[in-house]
């Protein structure tokens, strides 16, 4: 059936895009739907996400269901090296951890001491702190360091949430470490819709607006940029 006006069914058009369940989304009730017939939280993530929630930067967190969606994927590779470039408290870095073997080993980049703080107690309830990695530095420290340790090609799975500025520069190191096949998640691609025909002054946004412009251009790798949280990009090196 053709729809000429999206007015006439406007949960449509307002449910495309409607942010992450804990903070732009959390009235929209097909997103809550969403996470009230899918999220199968562990318990120390239940936690670790209600802790966050009383931060009051908690609407950096990766949403719970983003969280779980990029968990599946690492089922799904069998990865067992992983890195996170923005650990903030630790909620997604566990939930990676808890979806990954014995062997598996995420490397958690967090400058801010506050959120390593918060996030280490929830790793050893878990069980999980041998194999999360927190690196307390400048990202591109630690991401050149593992280059320089001969780790290049070996990581199956990326996820880039930090500094907007130094996105471009976060997805070449990251290419260079991720193996054949492996994953780059890129968070806050959309950044709230403000991507689109950025305004002259917004340089986040378009910083932002030129990285997913290179990205679709980009040869050596596949794509897919979902409408996930606050944007999700899926980078497939080839």
């Amino acid at each position: 059936m053709k729809h000429s006006n999206n007015l006439r069914n406007p949960g449509v058009g307002k449910s495309a895009f409607v942010g992450k369940s804990h903070s732009g989304g959390k009235d929209d009730p097909v997103l809550q739907y969403v996470v009230n017939n899918s999220l199968r939280e562990h318990p120390v993530l239940t936690k670790l996400r209600l802790r966050t929630l009383e931060d009051p930067w908690s609407i950096m967190m990766v949403a719970s269901e983003q969280a779980q969606f990029m968990a599946n994927l690492i089922r799904l590779i069998n990865a067992t090296k992983a890195i996170e470039i923005g650990m903030y408290t630790g909620y997604n870095a566990l939930s990676m951890a808890l979806a990954m073997p014995e062997n598996g080993r995420v490397v958690a980049l967090e400058i801010e001491d506050t959120y390593v703080d918060i996030a280490t107690p929830f790793f050893k309830e878990a069980g999980v702190e041998n194999k999360i990695d927190v690196r307390h530095q400048i990202g591109m420290k630690t991401l050149n360091e593992l280059i320089a340790a001969g780790e290049a090609g070996t990581y199956d799975f990326v996820f880039i949430d930090a500094d907007k500025f130094n996105y471009d520069r976060y997805y070449e190191k990251s290419l260079e470490l991720i193996r054949t096949g492996g994953i780059i998640a890129i968070d806050n691609v959309l950044w709230s819709g403000r991507v689109v025909n950025p305004a002259p002054g917004d340089l986040t946004s378009q910083a932002l607006d030129a990285l997913n412009k290179k990205l679709h251009k980009d040869q050596r790798i596949d794509l897919s940029m979902l409408i996930v949280g606050d944007g999700l990009s899926l980078v497939i090196k080839r």
